[in-house]
């Protein structure tokens, strides 16, 4: 299946891959969207063909981490978090900046507890969280 990153790639629509089995990262997802009054950003598992085909772009496998890709960079972990947060303002933007003034090393370590022991406090689905028919426009293969 060809992927049309051009589209994906757009400036505007910043895109955040997501664990699709992972409950936490589902959730997350659902709380984004609900907060993203705009609809500016995209969403897509790290399963889909997208994510795939983007990553591999970075001559990397994939990661075990949140990706928010944007501005043809790509942030993970703490960083991607940080960033999804100041991005849908109000109180999350100053989060998200407080998350930033926290050493990088100190809070991918506290991302990577929770991200290890995600599927265990969490769960873990069979398949990846399918769209709802009104959201099915923001999310990409």
């Amino acid at each position: 299946m060809k992927v049309d990153t051009q589209n994906a790639l757009s400036p505007s629509h910043p895109i955040i891959f997501f664990d699709g089995y992972c409950g936490l990262c589902n959730h997350f997802i659902d709380w984004v969207i609900r907060r993203d009054s705009g609809h500016r950003m995209r969403y897509a598992s790290l399963q889909g063909v997208t994510a795939q085909h983007m990553i591999r772009q970075l001559g990397t496998s994939v990661p075990d981490s949140i990706i928010l890709w944007q501005e043809g960079q790509h942030l993970v972990r703490s960083a991607a978090v940080a960033a999804i947060l100041k991005s849908l303002g109000g109180p999350w933007r100053r989060i998200g900046s407080v998350i930033e003034l926290i050493p990088t090393a100190l809070a991918d370590r506290g991302y990577d507890l929770i991200a290890r022991n995600r599927y265990r406090w969490f769960g873990k689905k069979d398949r990846c969280r399918l769209p709802s028919p009104a959201e099915r426009h923001l999310f990409l293969e």
